[in-house]
């Protein structure tokens, strides 16, 4: 294995207390235990371990030997260091993206830049249950199964596109669990084992991860789509994914003849063309989002949520594509999970029409903590690149050497949680960047940018001495 590979599966395994050593090997073993480290896996020499990790090669020792002499790996001379037994046939992988490992473990006391989205349901989506409440009372001889979505919800969804000047109607429509299921559900649809995909370098992880659960083999092009046309030729993709409208992770916006010219070139090819726009909704104030590609060839598939404008939790996403291709879908849907929850998607359907004020108001704190968190960036990390972006939630930031998931390892031991950019890079590139998210309040924004300043002193000045950073209370 790959020391970043192990890296990433240790996710914020520096962040209890006590000895790092005892850390890392109680990391280890945990790993080991549930499985995600296999019998006769072979696991990285201590000394790249340590450069990974961003610790002295002593504390990798330690726990590489805490750990043989409780039996879980062996360590043997040439070759190498491995998980203890015979190794079994292979297990089918899980995730190890820092994205979705982050979600997957308590905050203690991390500030999380990691994961951006909004962390407090807003009082229209209250209200909009409120509302419904008395038509989920009234409900008789519905089951409550519709994998397409409930016919409310799909009504709504196509006259907010209508709205937008794209004809649409409820059998465009197919509502997900949020935007991530939406993906998966494309992937698994259109893609078998070897196709290729183009994405964009960076883009946004999840992404990544539900293509290469179907095995595509994906190739990248900048975020500005340079050098489309020749990939398209080379590369005979089956599916092209972009974030044309606030690109996650940098903000950008792909100008309007670019998306006239993309969304014609991949239909004149036969290819498939995604449009993630789930933050399509998060420009500044003044910031008006362009038409989506839909808007230029009607095969275009779009990808909507309701997680960034309004709360994650309520799981509402959607995907706008011609009818065959909801319908084939939906009977994939059905064997998922039958539907979603349609209490939710009662609220929804009654919130969309009301989007305007959370929209903006959200845009003007948005656009207030993109500013504090750029000024605090450039009083205390100065050698830091933090470009300004028109909307989204997140900026990209260069660093000035080094590289992101080694310094995302010295991040987490001084309580901060934030995402490296070779992640989110198809090609494995973007090493030097950072993915840092605006959405928390300014002063969560300024105690982080204090903590990263820290982190990046003591990166600096390499592996520090095997002890606990304790984080403070935020």
């Amino acid at each position: 294995m790959e020391p970043i590979g192990l890296v990433e599966r240790l996710g914020r395994w520096s962040s209890g207390r006590g000895a790092l050593y005892l850390l890392l090997a109680a990391r280890i073993r945990t790993l080991i235990e549930e499985g995600e480290l296999r019998p006769g896996a072979r696991l990285p020499p201590d000394r790249a371990l340590a450069s990974a990790l961003v610790v002295g090669r002593s504390t990798a020792v330690a726990a590489y030997d805490l750990l043989a002499g409780e039996g879980r790996i062996v360590r043997r001379q040439g070759s190498g260091t491995r998980v203890a037994g015979t190794a079994p046939a292979p297990a089918r992988p899980t995730t190890d993206a820092p994205a979705f490992l982050h979600l997957l473990e308590p905050q203690d006391g991390v500030i999380m830049l990691a994961c951006a989205a909004p962390d407090t349901p807003p009082p229209e989506l209250v209200a909009a249950y409120t509302r419904t409440l008395p038509q989920l009372a009234d409900t008789v001889g519905d089951i409550g199964y519709h994998p397409m979505g409930h016919i409310a919800l799909r009504r709504a969804i196509a006259a907010r596109y209508q709205s937008r000047g794209l004809s649409t109607t409820p059998d465009q429509i197919l509502v997900t669990n949020g935007g991530q299921q939406a993906l998966t559900l494309l992937a698994r649809a259109l893609i078998r084992p070897g196709d290729r995909v183009l994405v964009q370098a960076p883009t946004y992880p999840g992404a990544l991860e539900a293509f290469r659960e179907e095995t595509a083999v994906l190739r990248a092009l900048p975020v500005s789509l340079t050098g489309f046309a020749a990939a398209l030729a080379e590369h005979r993709p089956v599916l092209v994914y972009v974030i044309a409208t606030f690109h996650n992770p940098t903000g950008a916006v792909l100008p309007e003849q670019s998306r006239r010219r993309l969304a014609e070139t991949t239909a004149a090819a036969g290819v498939m063309l995604v449009d993630d726009e789930v933050l399509s909704d998060l420009g500044f104030p003044g910031e008006r989002a362009p038409l989506p590609l839909a808007a230029y060839h009607d095969q275009v598939i779009t990808i909507g949520s309701l997680s960034k404008v309004v709360w994650g939790g309520l799981r509402i996403g959607w995907l706008r594509a011609p009818a065959p291709v909801i319908a084939r879908l939906a009977r994939l849907r059905a064997v998922h999970d039958l539907g979603g929850n349609i209490p939710a998607q009662l609220a929804a359907a009654d919130l969309l029409p009301r989007l305007d004020a959370p929209q903006r108001r959200g845009a003007q704190q948005r656009q207030a903590r993109h500013d504090h968190l750029r000024a605090e960036l450039a009083h205390h990390l100065p050698d830091w690149q933090a470009p300004a972006v028109p909307g989204g939630q997140t900026l990209w930031v260069r660093l000035p050497h080094g590289d992101g998931s080694s310094f995302a390892q010295q991040a987490l031991r001084h309580g901060v949680a934030v995402l490296p950019g070779s992640g989110l890079d198809a090609d494995g590139r973007s090493a030097e960047y950072l993915r840092l998210h605006f959405l928390a309040p300014p002063d969560q924004l300024s105690e982080a940018v204090h903590r990263l300043a820290a982190a990046w002193r003591s990166y600096k000045t390499g592996p520090g001495r095997d002890t606990f950073l304790p984080t403070m209370a935020i």
